[in-house]
């Protein structure tokens, strides 16, 4: 079987495991324990499915870093939880999945899934720059359409798509993103600056809707090529031109937002997936029994040993 790594958006995967399996689920003393459980699960059904060699669970250490809010102040704000003044932002976080996020930690530990985070970096930044560097092909699996921004089917780099649930995941390819968007994955990301993204803050270009962004770029390339079109006058219409005037300081920030980054200095780590051995597994199910993930971890436990 040829090597593969497997990219994971892990905020993204853990709230969609949150509120797809019951909060009735919970460890004897009655900590919830649903997201914990559905991330396992979550994790179990990719690695069956889409076989990787390699896994890394890419992590937000910083969810809504400064640089990006310095560029643009309403970046995720709808996100924040409580604006307090010289106090880092909060992020909106129920309850009962915040007290998981530990226990997720320590899950993925006990089965030898590396974790890899950056400080000021979110984890696409993370996805980004491992994405980028890697020699093997790729799988991305994230409900987050700014990481189309990284598909590439010369690298053999693909996003498993996760918006419509677990049960109806795609995989996106350079195909995918030319067939929904009319973009190339290239262009994505000035494709999205264009938009605008109400999910992230991001208020696009006033009255550049999708089709328009996309009938821009196909004109004229890219942002630089649509900027200096509609400086000269050309390759579009006056009322269009005088949109992209108008956005000037956005397009002159959002750009470096919207894309992630793909060059931190990530330390080197084995991430490839082993089967556990004996002495893992005893520990595993210890760790298993204490907080009631026993069927969860046998099934991921099982997955491993089948690799």
């Amino acid at each position: 079987m040829p090597d593969r790594l497997m990219l994971l958006d892990s905020a993204s995967l853990y709230f969609r495991a949150f509120y797809g399996v019951p909060d009735t689920v919970r460890a004897p003393d009655g900590t919830p324990v649903n997201a914990v459980r559905g991330f396992l699960d979550i994790i179990t059904k990719l690695v069956t499915l889409y076989r990787p060699t390699h896994l890394v669970a890419c992590w937000d250490d910083d969810w809504r870093p400064q640089w990006r809010v310095d560029l643009i102040p309403s970046y995720k704000t709808h996100r924040v939880a409580e604006v307090v003044a010289g106090a880092p932002d909060v992020e909106v976080v129920p309850d009962p999945l915040e007290i998981q996020v530990p226990i997720i930690r320590e899950a993925l530990a006990h089965v030898g899934i590396t974790i890899v985070g950056a400080a000021e970096h979110e984890a696409d930044d993370v996805i980004g720059t491992l994405a980028t560097t890697a020699t093997l092909p790729v799988d991305i699996v994230t409900g987050d359409r700014d990481l189309f921004q990284l598909v590439d089917d010369a690298r053999d780099v693909r996003v498993v798509y996760t918006a419509r649930g677990m049960s109806n995941l795609e995989v996106v390819t350079d195909a995918t993103v030319v067939t929904k968007y009319g973009v190339l994955p290239s262009q994505y990301a000035d494709f999205a600056t264009l938009r605008g993204d109400s999910s992230d803050g991001l208020p696009g270009v006033a009255g550049i809707g999708e089709k328009s962004a996309a009938t821009l770029l196909a004109a004229h390339g890219d942002l630089p090529g649509i900027l200096a079109a509609a400086e000269a006058g050309q390759g579009m219409s006056a009322g269009v031109a005088a949109k992209i005037a108008n956005a000037l300081p956005y397009l002159a920030v959002a750009p470096r937002v919207v894309a992630v980054v793909k060059d931190l200095d990530l330390p080197a780590v084995d991430a490839r997936l082993r089967p556990l051995d004996d002495a893992q597994k005893t520990d595993a199910a210890a760790f298993a029994e204490r907080w009631a993930l026993g069927a969860a971890m046998n099934r991921m436990v099982g997955a491993f040993d089948a690799l």
